[in-house]
């Protein structure tokens, strides 16, 4: 029997810090929900986890960029909406002034409505803006559908978390100069008949570019919707590496618990062994 020494002592508060340390980092991840706290815990898993996040908020970010992208075209699609609305009843006020029992001052009153439509169309073409950013250019293009000729035409929407990942929205032109109906004249049955074949390209051209807007609108929405599904996939990736799993953690600090105890109750055993010798002496 050594004295001197109390090696089962030793023994016994070593594993007495082992078990103390074990249940602070149990405490640790059961307070925090995590169960990587610090590079310390799993280095290769914190660096996997990290680089999903950047993913997951790239993805959450994008999905807020098509949301606005959808809101770009819906108004974009509303200013059209009414633009063919005008064009329709232009086609009309043409339709009817080239009628013959209509006179001069009848025509007229016709010419006036379809002025003030026409001024509408540009009013609406310099007008329609998303977040200050024109939607549309008064510039006359070349051709019909008009798409714009200016400096930057095209709207770039950013719809991922790559810089690859961009959808553009083509900026067309809208005015009467663009839509190439400037002129245009309902004060005789010749020119209302000259009108009517201008005023039908104008609304082919709008209906043209509402179907650009469409497939853009479509394309924005199918691409929400991935969005969405990958980022619910990266997050299930990224909280099975990184979330603490409360139900094992808890089974540890459980065995953490009842091993500090039990090391507590040997140190105390250890203890009393020197007390043995005295009696011995004694």
């Amino acid at each position: 029997m050594r004295v001197k020494t109390n090696v089962a002592g030793l023994n016994s508060a070593r594993n007495q810090g082992i078990n103390q340390l074990g249940m602070g980092k149990s405490l640790e991840k059961l307070s925090s929900g995590y169960k990587i706290v610090r590079a310390g815990d799993n280095a290769a898993g914190l660096a996997l986890s990290e680089g999903m996040r950047r993913q997951i908020y790239g993805l959450d970010q994008a999905m807020r960029n098509v949301n606005d992208g959808i809101g770009l075209v819906n108004t974009g699609e509303g200013a059209l909406t009414e633009v063919h609305s005008m064009l329709q009843r232009m086609n009309v006020l043409a339709t009817e002034s080239a009628n013959g029992t209509y006179n001069d001052t009848s025509r007229g009153t016709i010419t006036e409505e379809i002025n003030q439509l026409l001024s509408e169309i540009d009013r609406i073409g310099s007008s329609s803006d998303f977040n200050g950013i024109p939607l549309f250019d008064p510039d006359p293009p070349a051709q019909l559908p008009p798409p714009c000729e200016g400096s930057d035409p095209d709207i770039q929407l950013q719809i991922g978390c790559s810089q690859q990942e961009t959808l553009v929205a083509t900026r067309y032109c809208l005015s009467k100069e663009g839509l190439d109906l400037q002129g245009i004249k309902v004060d005789s049955v010749e020119n209302a008949n000259a009108a009517m074949p201008k005023i039908e390209e104008a609304v082919q051209a709008i209906s043209l570019i509402r179907n650009a807007y469409g497939s853009v609108y479509s394309h924005l929405e199918h691409t929400h919707r991935n969005l969405s599904v990958n980022k619910e996939n990266l997050q299930a990736s990224e909280s099975y590496i990184r979330d603490t799993d409360v139900a094992d953690e808890f089974t540890n600090f459980t065995r953490h618990n009842i091993m500090l105890q039990a090391s507590q109750s040997m140190m105390a055993q250890a203890n009393a062994v020197p007390q043995g010798v005295l009696s011995m002496l004694n």
